[in-house]
């Protein structure tokens, strides 16, 4: 190597790429399976450059929906009045929150994925089952590993469910269709019982935050891409015998979009109908195509969403930031059941979305790191932190649902458009 260097610039990533050609542009492979990606921060927590973590909770003076819950219960309310319960795309939520969709990637297979799906059940919180389960690691009927295929999680939700709360929505994309993962599920007698009480839904997806523009992608060793060759594409960009997978991600226009859903709800009428969308510039324009035609809940992914494996620029460069999803769908009007994520961890980032049109919030990397921490009980108490804070916060703000939040509640100096205090 020689001694030439350049102070200021990228230097070393771009030895880095002079090195190992287009493996370089994804994280190394070694970390497929154990690093969850994202937009990361220097330490994760509120980042002021991040227009929503800019944003302030701004609690008024005067409170009168406080005096209203007064009279009501004959007292001074307190943070205990809050109720969280939350109606969330037909279902019913112990919490204004979600488990975002966790499909084939290695870190949400396994028994850690089997013991989040047990959580959320107990919980009572809706869970999205991610795309690609079944044509990578199959449905559960035919011997495949349990642990793996969609029966076990679907299983292992139910099996902790309460009555009335809850429920599961089953993602597809092209590749699912292919193996036609929704007529499985609908017609399982597994699935029967979320069927019959309304907790059953079916997403469609067009997007993700972690790859706007991009089907999933994971990582494989040289005998499960023999496998799965003929249904994916498979690149060899590593050099060390793994190969990328690539889902294609599908074409949508408006019309194809306001088809697929009529299509959903007439060949599925007994579940609900979810769209996913990434956080394309026209996020806006398509969650009204999609509630237009019938679906139950719209999903809205920031850039700052995301688990799985990405190309290391898209995270960095790539697609709106939740902040701005939510002031663009705030100018045309959210749809009926908003739905967002990215990078939802705490009650105040939870809360300032929720005052800005979104219905509920996601987890994901924070779902998988509790449960990680502690598969037989961390997600539980990790939402039970969850729930004190959004308890504090909207009894702060002199409200005692999520759905009393709105943009008066929220104060920025430095981001243009978003709803201001006074």
């Amino acid at each position: 190597m020689s001694d030439l260097s350049a102070p200021g610039f990228p230097e070393e990533e771009v030895r880095q790429r002079a090195r190992s050609g287009a493996a370089a542009a994804f994280p190394p492979p070694g970390e497929y399976g154990r690093v969850l990606f994202g937009a990361e921060r220097d330490d994760g927590r509120r980042d002021p450059r991040d227009p929503l973590d800019a944003l302030r909770l701004v609690p008024p003076v005067f409170m009168p929906q406080r005096l209203a819950k007064l009279i009501d219960l004959g007292r001074e309310p307190d943070y205990r009045d809050v109720e969280l319960v939350t109606p969330v795309g037909g279902f019913t939520s112990a919490l204004p929150v979600y488990v975002s969709a966790l499909g084939s990637t290695r870190a949400a297979g396994g028994d850690l994925g089997l013991a989040l799906s047990r959580q959320a059940g107990a919980l009572g919180l809706p869970m999205v089952i991610g795309e690609n389960v079944v044509p990578v690691n199959g449905y559960g009927r035919l011997g495949e590993a349990a642990d793996r295929a969609l029966l076990g999680r679907l299983r292992a939700y139910a099996g902790e469910l309460p009555d009335g709360l809850g429920g599961v929505a089953v993602q597809q994309s092209t590749e699912d269709a292919d193996a036609e993962v929704w007529n499985l599920v609908y017609s399982d007698p597994a699935a029967l019982p979320l069927l019959e009480s309304g907790r059953l839904a079916f997403e469609l997806k067009v997007g993700q935050g972690a790859k706007p523009g991009l089907g999933g992608m994971t990582v494989l060793d040289a005998g499960a891409a023999e496998r799965l060759g003929d249904r994916y594409g498979l690149d060899r960009v590593f050099g060390d015998g793994r190969v990328l997978r690539s889902s294609t991600p599908g074409t949508f226009t408006a019309e194809i979009l306001r088809q697929q859903v009529r299509l959903m709800r007439n060949n599925f009428p007994r579940a609900r109908v979810w769209v996913k969308l990434h956080p394309g510039r026209d996020v806006a324009e398509a969650a009204r195509v999609a509630a237009g035609a019938g679906a139950d809940a719209v999903t809205v992914d920031g850039a700052e969403g995301g688990t799985g494996w990405a190309p290391g620029v898209f995270p960095a460069q790539v697609g709106l930031p939740l902040a701005e999803c939510l002031r663009r769908l705030a100018v045309a009007g959210p749809p009926p059941c908003l739905l967002v994520s990215g990078r939802i961890w705490e009650g105040g980032r939870a809360v300032r979305s929720l005052a800005l049109g979104a219905r509920a919030v996601g987890l994901g990397r924070a779902a998988l790191l509790a449960t990680a921490e502690d598969p037989e009980a961390g997600l539980v108490r990790f939402a039970d932190c969850l729930a004190l804070e959004l308890r504090l916060l909207i009894s702060a703000l002199g409200k005692y649902t999520p759905a009393a939040l709105d943009g008066d509640d929220v104060w920025s100096a430095e981001f243009p458009g978003m709803p201001a205090a006074g």
